[in-house]
């Protein structure tokens, strides 16, 4: 609308037409292609870097993710194999393994170890070598394997664990077989024991066979057959997540158990040996001559092998490693003693096959011996003397003076001849572990150690087993055994038979040794019947062992001097500290005709291994004449 005023014409804005804008479709189109390209390139070089990428990882990386994904998807679990179980020749039990409560840890499930096994202490009782054994063996274990933080859980600590376990994630209790000794003292010298597996351990055995196990044989037989009696482990494989947990079994190999053991060791006569020491310190071997066969192998002062499974305090091995008597110190096999008299009928057996003495010779025993242009005395035991003996008498009578002349006659050469023949001065090699070789010295040894000459007095009181001599109860029970077998040499064993995993049982094989061969064999039983009248004759030497007996025996005594300065006859034990006094042993074998045992016994200071063999004897040969066996409630188990 317009209005006129004057000469001017004005126009209302709102009644005139908007202007039009025309579009630019060029230019949009040019900027629309622009952008389209820019994009384009963008996912270009995006879709390039992911195919990049995936090309690094699918082919260029392909072996290494394809193993850790495998890894990580895959998992082989070991699987622990029962331990072989342990039995005497009888079948009586003396290794079992039994169901305990162990409490455990998974690793990768506790973010802080050493706060939650602090704060755990307040409710199971860990000590500090629990704790030490522990993270001693984490090295062994995957982190998501269960590793045993202590074993043998009481129903106390299981039941308040349970009431607990929600504070502690990662901690759980397993049933696990631990290694169980039945009869306790009475076969650790045998046994031996099972302990938890060391850093040195692991550089002497196969680590993935042992990769589910805990223990490990310690000594004993534990220890000798540690292959055989732990088995081969199994394995389970499973699926895992990322962190480790199972999700599936997908497969599993079962493990095999390992080998049953059958001992040589007649468990009831083991117990009656080590009953009939009583306090005394000493050993007794026992074997059987005809076949090599331990019947017994017993050291007294001795130890309960149960203690090595639940784990010792530090203060608590130290009471036992210095307790008295030292009972870790095994002596039927460890134990090196002056044999004393016990060599005599070996010396009588080589002066008479040589021809240096015959059955009729006879010397004049006043009671002492001295070198002709010497001064020394060397004393008889006893003081008067013995008078007028032969070869058999000096044995029953244990004549010192005879075999004073004996070795004079001999010499050292001949001596340590004939004590090798019969296996003195070297190893038994019997199936156990620590046996010790005793000593037959000789020229060059005294050069060599003591690095002085060999004289004739060294000669003359290892004549009569003292000086430097040295043997093992098991090298005396061997060597009595050969003579019980009059000559025959058989390598003493402990192990009967061994029945693998769902096999037959293999007996053990006889090891024959070189045999004693004496020109003339009628010495066998010229020696024999006097150490047979060692028992039976009223002047023999072994007449705390009885008289009387029901069965055909022959022994010999023996005193090893420990104090040594010398003393009258009015002189006793008594008068001195038992430290000091001598050790006497004694070794026999029965019934003569048909010898079933041969013995050795020492006793540590104490005159008793006459009566203490009694009783061994006694337990073995009328045991079997009456068919009659100990029961494990007799036994006191």
């Amino acid at each position: 609308m317009m209005l006129a005023h004057q000469n001017c014409i004005f126009i209302d804005e709102r009644y005139m037409p908007k202007q039009l804008t025309i579009k630019n479709q060029l230019r949009e189109s040019r900027l629309f292609k622009r952008r389209c390209l820019i994009i384009s390139i963008i996912v270009a070089l995006a879709v390039l870097s992911l195919v990049a990428r995936l090309f690094y990882l699918q082919i260029l990386q392909h072996r290494r993710y394809a193993t850790l994904s495998q890894k990580n998807l895959m998992t082989i679990l070991p699987i622990p194999p029962a331990r072989g179980l342990i039995y005497d020749r009888n079948g009586v039990l003396l290794a079992e393994n039994i169901p305990a409560f162990s409490l455990t840890v998974i690793p990768n499930k506790v973010s802080n170890l050493k706060k939650e096994i602090n704060a755990l202490k307040k409710i199971v009782s860990l000590s500090d070598d629990d704790i030490s054994d522990f993270y001693k063996s984490l090295k062994r274990y995957r982190p998501y394997q269960p590793v045993p933080l202590k074993f043998k859980l009481s129903e106390d600590e299981t039941a308040k664990f349970y009431v607990n376990q929600y504070r502690f994630p990662g901690f759980n209790i397993e049933a696990r077989l631990i290694r169980q000794y039945p009869l306790g003292k009475y076969l650790s010298s045998v046994v031996g024991h099972v302990g938890r597996i060391t850093k040195s351990d692991l550089q002497n055995i196969d680590a993935i066979n042992y990769s589910a196990t805990d223990y490990i044989g310690k000594t004993g037989i534990e220890k000798y057959y540690e292959k055989q009696l732990h088995g081969t482990v199994g394995t389970q494989e499973v699926e895992t997540d990322a962190a480790g947990k199972i999700v599936r079994a997908i497969k599993r190999t079962p493990p095999i158990s390992g080998d049953n053991l059958y001992l040589t060791i007649d468990s009831n006569l083991q117990k009656a040996a080590m009953d009939a020491l009583g306090d005394e310190a000493g050993a007794v071997v026992a074997i059987e001559p005809a076949t090599g066969e331990v019947l017994a192998l017993v050291t007294n002062p001795s130890y309960d092998p149960n203690q090595f499974i639940t784990g010792f305090t530090g203060d608590a091995y130290q009471q036992l490693l210095n307790a008295p008597g030292d009972p870790l110190y095994n002596r039927a096999v460890q134990g090196q003693f002056a044999p004393g008299s016990t060599i005599k009928p070996f010396m009588a057996i080589e002066g008479l096959d040589s021809g240096i003495i015959t059955t009729d010779d006879t010397i004049y025993d006043p009671g002492y011996f001295q070198l002709k242009g010497t001064k020394h005395i060397y004393h008889d035991w006893d003081p008067h003397g013995h008078g007028w003996v032969n070869v058999t008498k000096a044995i029953t009578v244990s004549s010192d003076t005879f075999f004073y002349n004996l070795a004079v006659a001999m010499g050292i050469n001949r001596i340590d001849d004939i004590l090798n023949q019969f296996g003195f001065g070297k190893l038994t090699y019997i199936d156990t572990t620590d046996e010790n070789s005793g000593l037959v010295p000789s020229r060059a040894w005294k050069g060599k150690y003591k690095g002085e000459s060999w004289y004739i007095g060294d000669t003359i009181i290892t004549g009569i087993g003292q000086g430097f001599l040295l043997a093992t109860p098991l090298q005396l029970a061997q060597a009595v055994a050969i003579i019980a077998d009059r000559g025959i040499r058989i390598q003493p064993h402990l192990l009967l038979k061994q029945q693998p995993f769902s096999q037959p049982a293999i007996l053990t094989q006889k090891v024959f040794e070189p045999p004693v061969i004496l020109n003339h064999p009628s010495i066998w039983n010229v020696v024999i019947q006097a150490m047979q009248d060692v028992i039976r004759s009223p002047d023999g030497t072994g007449w705390r062992f009885g008289r009387n007996t029901p069965y055909t025996v022959a022994g010999k005594t023996g005193t090893a001097q420990v104090y040594s300065q010398y003393r009258s006859e009015d002189e006793s034990d008594l008068n001195i500290p038992k430290k000091l006094r001598n050790n006497m042993l004694f070794i026999c074998f029965a019934p003569i005709d048909r010898p079933k045992i041969a013995l050795a016994v020492i006793t540590e200071h104490s005159d008793m291994a006459p009566i203490v063999a009694r009783k061994v004897m006694d337990a073995y040969l009328l045991q079997r004449t009456s068919n009659q066996s100990f029961t494990l409630n007799q036994i006191g188990i």
